[in-house]
């Protein structure tokens, strides 16, 4: 006698034909939609400044979902820094293509990235906000103090090279004389930041000349 089917019982193939595979998130799209993210945060703290923006302002500016932002970042402050990191990022590798033969000098270093910097309009603006934001927060300050070792590091680097091969230094003395050097290298690019944030007649050429005119070339 043949036993009637059991209710609410499946074979193992049952759901063989209806199974849905999710598909996988790959490095590359995660990394555009954070790019994405990223660029309306841009948007909204030009237009209104880092204070004013919230999350919903980047929400409603990016088209994303809550979720989907909040898959990526944390919070504004979290966004703000992705951001700085990548400006610092573009900037650390326009220097190292001043690698070569010859030790480029603290003047051209310095001023390769203020010219990176001059094509990209929105950044002084967001870097100026990111400093002011340190004023008031120990971890923006501690971020910040992080990205921009990047840029302390290539100066370092660059400018030990040119004082061992044009100033005939040794290495002990040339790391002196970048240790020396390099508050006014830095004064420098942050003066160029400033500037072009803040003085609509700003004259990026002109700066950058000056530049030539006190640092070593």
């Amino acid at each position: 006698m043949m036993s009637a089917p059991r209710l609410g019982v499946k074979n193992e193939h049952s759901f063989s034909s209806n199974e849905v595979t999710m598909p996988k998130v790959t490095a590359e799209y995660r990394e555009a939609r954070r790019d994405e993210i990223t660029a309306a945060a841009l948007r909204c703290f030009q237009a209104r400044g880092f204070a004013a923006t919230s999350m919903t302002d980047i929400i409603a500016e990016s088209g994303l979902s809550a979720g989907a932002i909040y898959g990526h970042f944390e919070g504004k402050h979290d966004i703000m820094m992705a951001a700085a990191r990548e400006v610092i990022g573009h900037r650390v590798a326009d220097l190292r293509e001043l690698s070569g033969d010859a030790a480029p000098s603290p003047a051209d270093v310095v001023s390769r990235m203020m010219t990176g910097l001059s094509g990209d309009v929105a950044k002084p603006p967001l870097l100026l906000q990111v400093w002011a934001q340190a004023m008031v927060e120990d971890g923006v300050r501690e971020l910040l103090w992080t990205v921009f070792g990047d840029i302390r590091e290539a100066y370092d680097h660059y400018f030990m090279r040119w004082a061992v091969e044009h100033e005939s230094l040794a290495e002990d003395a040339a790391r002196e004389w970048t240790a020396a050097l390099m508050p006014a290298a830095i004064g420098l690019a942050q003066g160029y930041i400033v500037q072009s944030a803040v003085f609509p007649a700003f004259d990026a050429d002109a700066y950058i000349a000056s530049v030539h005119r006190v640092l070593p070339h």
